[in-house]
């Protein structure tokens, strides 16, 4: 398949390991994946705060910059993102819509409909579980509340990360708790938030991982500002990057591939 990644403002920003292990993975088992150049922000955080008037240009890029997949340049749209695949499907026609543009609003729908999050890719899309990945570390998976509730992604990373070889993977309490991250429902309702933090954690702790992993790295930041606080020496790792990690070219736990959830915050 040829697939066109979408590397997300904090991919873009903060967390570039997370599309670079996107691209690595994919490229790994067969694929080739391409970079549109016109690409920016999905307009999910515009909408999230009800800045709907200055989502619609944002909007309007992204669908530019991918539509191509609607003519068959590429196969499929993937996100390292539960969120921002969320924000796609369930938010840009909206938006577009708001705004007078129906024909934008049904390309946005057309294009929202080639668009995967990258367990789901894997999963139902290329039909593997199996990645061939090689990750000999003590692993907890949070399930992220866009993930796991507007897109429903459900157990496909869990089933990713078993079959990673030397894995040893955790159980998380209360895993479908939320972080309480939340964009700036963190900054707006900080006690709450902070509250929720606390709680995901002392989870976290629990399980003795050296590694917490999630498809969001906007909630990795968010529970990683939290164990760094507490030097815990709790590693974040995109699912990507632990996917993305092969005997031959393993991704270290501390290297450049990880953040330390320790010292100072994230």
């Amino acid at each position: 398949m040829r697939i066109a990644l979408a590397a997300t403002c904090i991919g873009d920003a903060l967390f570039p390991q997370a599309p670079q292990a996107t691209v690595r993975l994919l490229e790994r088992l067969g694929h080739e994946v391409v970079f549109p150049p016109g690409q920016a922000c999905c307009g999910q955080m515009h909408v999230n705060t009800g800045y709907l008037d200055a989502a619609y240009p944002v909007v309007r890029n992204h669908v530019r910059a991918f539509e191509p997949v609607l003519d068959g340049e590429f196969d499929a749209v993937v996100l390292p993102s539960g969120s921002c695949t969320g924000a796609v499907r369930h938010q840009q026609a909206m938006v577009c819509r708001r705004a007078g543009d129906e024909d934008l609003a049904r390309r946005a729908d057309a294009v929202s409909r080639h668009t995967y999050e990258l367990s789901e890719l894997l999963v139902d899309v290329l039909g593997v579980t199996d990645v061939g990945a090689h990750f000999p570390h003590r692993v907890t998976y949070h399930p992220t509340c866009h993930s796991l509730r507007m897109i429903h992604v459900g157990d496909k990373p869990l089933r990713l990360l078993r079959a990673v070889d030397g894995i040893d993977l955790v159980e998380l309490r209360d895993a479908e708790s939320c972080c309480g991250f939340g964009g700036t429902f963190a900054l707006k309702n900080a006690p709450t938030s902070t509250a929720m933090l606390a709680d995901k954690v002392t989870a976290v702790k629990e399980t003795e991982a050296e590694v917490l992993t999630a498809g969001d790295y906007s909630c990795l930041m968010h529970i990683g500002g939290g164990l760094s606080r507490l030097r815990a020496g709790v590693r974040i790792m995109h699912l990507a990057e632990i996917l993305a990690s092969t005997l031959d070219e393993p991704v270290e736990v501390g290297g450049p591939g990880a953040h330390a959830a320790e010292g100072s915050a994230a």
